[in-house]
């Protein structure tokens, strides 16, 4: 987003060249990365120990909150899968364990769907709900595939969470909310994705990209890591698989051969090396052989 208050909990807007920096009322919780994170695999720990490791470092942060600013959490948000910041799947303990910690401390928690929502991941509608199926946040915020294109957004929350909005005694008025071309739209949405089957085809085309790809790692030292659910993919490409630092400007390079060929793909992550696999729901199995023979074709070429 691009209001202030939005901008104020995104790194990826204040951090960036041009940001103000990290507001004195946010805290930044590292990046439940278990490839390059500041707990990583090949450490010799589960990828439960790693998820327990950093939903500690959200504990730290909490007590940090209250014996040196006398403050609370108002609330925790996080995207259920990390998206710009390279692809990020997290441990299945994180979010039930952080979210646990953080209504103790009497926050809410806020599951951020904008891009992994939608059954994009294929076994599930929301991807919050592939960590845990008990697990309910106090806010979802939803848009971008809700309308395809169309500009339409939507927040979904507790009665509870409700009720408070509503107690402010400012009454809330948005001219063009709930208008009915956009809630016609939303639902075209919902009917397409449930006539055409979508979330099958996410499992389907998802488990072939990750399984091809995941050979491709076997043929070319470049890439260090491939990670992703459903339709939602991460290619890690590195310059050297035992110290796995980013390979961007391979990455740069591998984005403008395949724009060359037609097929356009996007960069994350920090350091822009990560090769971002997010395509339309409808991606077929045929679509995605063709990316899987052309990129093997580019890295060949490098």
């Amino acid at each position: 987003g691009h209001v202030v208050s939005l901008i104020d909990i995104s790194p990826y807007k204040f951090d960036k060249p041009g940001g103000a920096g990290c507001p004195e009322h946010t805290w930044v919780a590292p990046v439940p990365d278990i490839y390059r994170g500041k707990h990583r695999t090949g450490s010799g720990e589960s990828e439960e120990e790693l998820g327990l490791k950093y939903a500690k470092d959200v504990d730290d942060i909490i007590e940090k909150m209250g014996t040196q600013h006398g403050r609370k959490p108002a609330a925790f948000i996080a995207e259920s899968l990390q998206s710009c910041g390279g692809q990020v799947i997290f441990p299945d303990n994180y979010l039930p364990e952080v979210y646990k910690s953080v209504r103790a401390a009497g926050g809410i928690v806020i599951a951020d769907e904008v891009q992994v929502g939608f059954g994009r991941v294929g076994t599930h509608m929301w991807a919050f709900q592939t960590y845990d199926e008990g697990l309910v946040p106090d806010i979802v915020t939803m848009g971008k595939p809700m309308g395809n294109g169309h500009p339409i957004a939507a927040v979904f929350t507790t009665p509870e969470v409700a009720k408070s909005f509503g107690k402010t005694g400012i009454e809330y008025f948005n001219t063009y909310g709930g208008n009915p071309v956009s809630c016609a739209i939303g639902n075209a949405v919902l009917d397409v994705i449930e006539k055409e089957k979508l979330m099958e085809n996410a499992i389907k085309v998802g488990a072939y990209l990750l399984e091809e790809f995941k050979k491709m790692a076997t043929k070319y030292e470049c890439i260090g890591d491939v990670r992703g659910r459903g339709l939602f993919v991460g290619i890690d490409l590195v310059k050297d698989r035992e110290s796995r630092e980013p390979a961007s400007e391979l990455a740069k390079t591998i984005l403008t051969r395949l724009k060359y060929k037609q097929i356009l793909i996007q960069l994350d992550g920090p350091s822009s090396n990560v090769i971002k696999l997010k395509p339309p729901m409808v991606f077929s199995l045929e679509n995605a052989k063709h990316l899987v023979e052309n990129v093997d074709l580019v890295l060949a070429e490098l």
